[in-house]
């Protein structure tokens, strides 16, 4: 019964094998405490299905480690509520497997708390699909670090809503590589702050084409540094029109 699983000592949850693990029911799950859950071993961990780790009550979870953490499955993983992933400490979130991660819901990406999001490493970060990483919130996007900026890859930085782009600060997107500034589209580019665009390098706007400086407001264009100017190529200063030539 669940009383009877609730009255387990750590010993004896941890001499349970795989197969009685995968046995538990979800209302036996839910009766296990978090020291219960904290003592069970990382092959135990692995062993528990989709359905009993959305079980696990958030306040149980605190009992995980980092290794426990990795050792879920990424159907299990997957299967984490909202209110599970949200639940979540900063060293549990780091310590997930870049296949933990890609496996993780849109919806589960945007419930990570920004601390927790900041404390990413940078090849967790990398490994989000377009999908998730346009799931992100504002918050979080504004949160990461520069290293976890420069971790996006092109379709992701091509993929960001205006709103995601709007919360970029300049530390940012001055840490963006070339091909990542290259690879935001006009609407992205215009909507992008005037602070962000003062923070851009020789090297980000000398990769942008002619279209791509052409959308550049008027107040962006103003705000560029004389050194960052100089890296327009030919056709892209033939491009620009009489009022950004004015804000010059």
């Amino acid at each position: 019964t669940t009383d009877q699983v609730g009255a387990l000592n750590t010993s004896q949850v941890r001499a349970l094998n795989t197969n009685d693990v995968a046995a538990l029911t979800t209302d036996q799950i839910v009766a296990l405490s978090s020291t219960q859950i904290g003592s069970m071993s990382t092959v135990q961990v692995a062993a528990l299905t989709s359905t009993q780790a959305a079980a696990i009550e958030t306040g149980d979870l605190a009992g995980l480690n980092t290794a426990d953490m990795r050792a879920f499955s990424t159907n299990a993983v997957s299967a984490l509520t909202t209110d599970q992933i949200a639940a979540l400490n900063t060293a549990q979130v780091s310590a997930l497997s870049t296949t933990q991660v890609a496996a993780l819901t849109t919806d589960q990406v945007a419930a990570i708390e920004t601390t927790d999001l900041v404390a990413m490493g940078t090849a967790q970060i990398a490994a989000m699909n377009t999908n998730q990483v346009t799931a992100l919130t504002t918050a979080q996007i504004g949160a990461m670090s520069t290293a976890a900026a420069r971790a996006l890859n092109t379709a992701d930085v091509a993929a960001l809503t205006t709103d995601q782009v709007v919360a970029l600060n300049s530390a940012q997107v001055g840490a963006m590589s070339s091909s990542q500034f290259a690879a935001f589209n006009t609407s992205q580019l215009s909507a992008m702050e005037t602070g962000d665009i003062a923070a851009v390098t020789s090297l980000q706007l000398s990769a942008i084409n002619t279209a791509q400086t052409a959308a550049l407001t008027t107040d962006q264009i103003g705000v560029i540094s004389s050194t960052a100017l100089r890296a327009l190529n030919t056709s892209d200063v033939a491009a620009l029109t009489t009022d950004q030539i004015v804000a010059l």
